[in-house]
């Protein structure tokens, strides 16, 4: 069962990026020890896991549909939105067995899809608690924005040997080309992306996906006393942005949006991440700068802290963020440090 299931998960990676606010599903479907198809949920709006694996089998295999165990990285949904159940399209095969990596969370779901098959004499087995932690682990992005009601939130930060994030007024390169190319397929795995105020002034980045392939993010800027002039990039038509803006006289292109907030940073991130939740956003990578960063640690909104250390010494500037929690990957990135802690 763990083989089959293992190969669920390769295959539901397939999608990230590309599937959210949908969870990342593979499914595989197997008659007398031999994989007759397999698939996973490709695209947002397109067709499920389930539906893809059914088709892939061959006409020479199809005979075995109806004898055949489908094994599926997370419980058949059982309602109707951008596809019909697939719960359902399961019963209309005729599967007898279907084992299950962890239940969907989802209000829509959440045992619904196992009560249906199980209603048409299906039988269906779930995972052990080991396998269920690595399939929730898989997925969790979607079960956080349906548990938490806010997106799967990302710190990411370079920071230097000597613990500085870089120079007031003064754009500072920490990061080598490889950990560059990482964070951007990072970004093109996620749906938003949050910098505040004080990095568009320095940096003035473009936040987009440039030295990886995958879609740019939704673009989040945080805007407290500046007024961002037409030249920011983050204004340019590279991509969305929503500029949550504390100030009332800062226009927006009509490709973006400008949503008035609080300029106090603390009702800020709660009342940002309430209205991303209400949005359809299920996952947030937070870029800097260090004020911003620290405040969603010192709030315990974060689900993951990604560091990349430097190999070189500031000697002064700004600070890095203040996180001693412990890290759960340590690894080298050529001459740079990556560090990486799960909540």
């Amino acid at each position: 069962m763990e083989k089959y299931l293992y190969r669920c998960f390769e295959l539901a990676k397939k999608g990230l990026g590309n599937v959210a606010p949908n969870p990342m599903v593979g499914a595989v479907l197997v008659y007398n020890e031999r994989i007759i198809g397999e698939g996973y949920h490709q695209q947002y709006g397109e067709a499920h896991a389930e539906v893809n694996c059914i088709n892939s089998v061959k006409e020479s295999d199809k005979q075995f549909i109806s004898k055949a165990t489908i094994y599926v990285s997370l419980e058949p949904c059982a309602h109707f939105g951008k596809t019909p159940p697939c719960a359902n399209l399961i019963i209309k095969n005729k599967i007898p067995k279907v084992v299950l990596a962890c239940k969907d969370p989802f209000a829509k779901v959440n045992g619904k899809g196992i009560d249906l098959l199980k209603n048409a004499g299906i039988e269906v087995v779930i995972a052990s608690e080991k396998l269920q932690k690595e399939a929730q682990f898989l997925m969790r992005r979607f079960i956080t924005f349906h548990t938490q009601k806010r997106p799967y939130t990302i710190l990411k930060w370079a920071e230097s040997k000597d613990g500085f994030i870089g120079k007031k007024e003064e754009e500072i390169t920490i990061s080598n080309n490889l950990s560059k190319r990482l964070n951007h397929k990072w970004r093109a795995e996620e749906a938003a992306i949050l910098v505040g105020e004080q990095t568009i002034l320095t940096d003035n980045p473009n936040l987009t996906v440039r030295s990886y392939f995958g879609k740019t993010p939704l673009r989040i800027a945080f805007q407290k006393y500046n007024e961002f002039l037409p030249h920011f990039n983050i204004l340019n038509n590279e991509a969305e942005t929503f500029l949550f803006s504390g100030l009332q006289n800062q226009v927006v292109p009509s490709k973006h949006s400008k949503i008035n907030i609080s300029a106090n940073k603390q009702n800020f991130i709660p009342e940002m991440l309430n209205y991303l939740h209400k949005k359809n956003i299920n996952s947030l990578i937070v870029e800097g700068g260090a004020s911003l960063l620290n405040s969603f640690i010192k709030q315990g909104l974060y689900d993951e802290v990604r560091i990349f250390k430097g190999n070189t010494k500031l000697k002064n500037g700004i600070k890095a963020p203040f996180f001693n929690n412990g890290f759960d990957v340590a690894t080298s990135i050529g001459n740079n440090k990556l560090l990486i802690h799960y909540t």
